[in-house]
Formats: structure tokens, C-alpha cells, sequence
């Protein structure tokens, strides 16, 4: 597989893509004991020996984790009240960390990764990735407000709505299933806020494509097809 020069060197953890940059022009990078100056050059990643300042470097291996995070868990690399947090579920030397937020007692599919650019793609607001979660609600859902929420609703004077609101028991509207495509915090309690209900449960069920496919508070490795779908699915 082919990719850039900048990125293969920032992803070995040796500095940011821009300093990257610097290097190439600089001179200080060679391929195959050829001097690089040509910040849109490619290279091979299985054939191409890359030496920065005369030290050979490599890619660090990307991880990508999926979690059906439990309740009473931090979404978060820490926490100063020594709370637990989903990495310390996750049993892994390389560092990583989470892609967008669960709130604390928020529980359903949640992506960890070490990998920045595939992170900022999935919660880039262009991408319009699809989150569908089941809701419980304090009392049940009128029709009014259903359709308000499909409308849009003013949450701190920005605009805000769900694409799609779902009832799995007709009978039963206190439990809602609920689609959006925004990335702020607290979004879907705040959108049932601002109407008056209060989020008694709170569950993501879809990340995009990523389904809770796993017991509560277990986790496995997503694999490198379904990494590559993502980009297939949204670009």
C-alpha cells in the first residue's frame, strides 16, 4: 500500500505531519539511501526503507478497538477523581483513546483508537456519520413534540435535530429510538431537554456501521476490512 511520505514519518510518533514537512525540505529524509525533498512523494510501506536524520523509522501499528461500554464508566485516557475509565478496560501497551464521548452512565458502542486521521473522519461533521440510539424516557413522547424533534430545536442557541425517531413498542412511547448525525456533547439528552423530558437510560446501539456486537463491558478488535469500509461507505 502506498501513502505519503509526511504521514508515514507522523505516524511513526516521531513528530506532527507538519514537522514532518520541515524534514522533507530540509533534506534529512532518504528512501532507499535517496534523498526525499518532494513534500507529495509516496512511498511503498511493505518495500521502501524510510531513515530520518540517518535513524530508520517505521509506522507505529494502529489499534482499533470497539467497546459496549457499561455504565459508571469515564470516557476518557484519565480521570482526576480516580474514576474509572474505558481504557482502563482495555488491555493493550499502546496508548489509546476514544472517539467522541459516552457520558458516565451513557452505555452502548464506543470506537478506541490510536489512529488520529481515522478519529477525525469519523466525527468530522461533513461525514454526516449516523448514530442511532434507544432512549428511556420520564414520561411518554407526544406527537407534537416528536415532530419538533425531527424539525429542529434550539439547544444553546444552535439548531439541532434528530433524522429519524422510531417507537419498538407503539405502546410504549417512554422508550424511543433515536437517529442524528450531530457530534455535541449531551446532544440527545439536551434535545429532549429543552421539551421537558428527562434521558432516564441512555444507549447507542449504531456508530455509522458499528453495532454493540459484544457483551456489556466487553470489547474486541476491529479489523482492517471493516476500517476500510468506513472510508468506502463515507467518501
Amino acid at each position: 500500500m502506498t501513502i505519503r511520505l509526511n504521514k508515514y514519518i507522523a505516524e511513526s510518533g516521531l513528530c506532527s505531519r507538519r514537522n514532518a514537512e520541515k524534514y522533507i525540505l530540509e533534506g534529512r529524509v532518504t528512501i532507499n539511501n535517496k534523498t526525499i525533498t518532494d513534500l507529495s512523494h509516496k512511498i511503498n510501506e511493505g518495500d521502501d526503507e524510510v531513515f530520518v536524520d540517518g535513524e530508520k523509522i517505521k509506522p507505529k501499528k494502529h489499534i482499533y478497538i470497539l467497546l459496549n461500554k457499561p455504565k459508571a464508566v469515564i470516557t476518557s485516557t484519565k480521570d482526576e477523581r480516580n474514576r474509572k475509565t474505558v481504557i482502563d478496560i482495555i488491555k493493550t501497551n499502546e496508548k489509546i483513546f476514544p472517539v467522541g464521548r459516552l457520558d458516565y452512565n451513557t452505555t452502548g458502542v464506543l470506537l478506541l483508537t490510536n489512529d488520529g486521521d481515522f478519529s477525525n473522519f469519523l466525527t468530522h461533521p461533513k461525514h454526516k456519520i449516523r448514530k442511532i440510539y434507544a432512549v428511556t424516557l420520564n414520561r411518554p413522547l407526544t406527537k407534537e413534540d416528536e415532530i419538533k424533534l425531527l424539525k429542529g430545536v434550539y439547544i444553546n442557541n444552535r439548531k439541532g435535530k434528530f433524522v429519524k425517531i422510531n417507537f419498538p413498542d407503539i405502546k410504549k412511547k417512554t422508550v424511543v429510538e433515536v437517529s442524528a448525525v450531530e457530534g455535541r456533547n449531551h446532544f440527545v439528552k439536551d434535545m429532549f431537554s429543552t421539551l421537558g423530558y428527562n434521558v432516564v437510560e441512555l444507549d447507542r446501539k449504531y456508530f455509522g456501521q458499528f453495532t454493540a456486537d459484544v457483551p456489556l463491558g466487553k470489547y474486541r478488535v476491529i479489523s482492517k476490512e471493516e476500517i476500510k469500509s468506513v472510508y468506502k461507505n463515507y467518501n
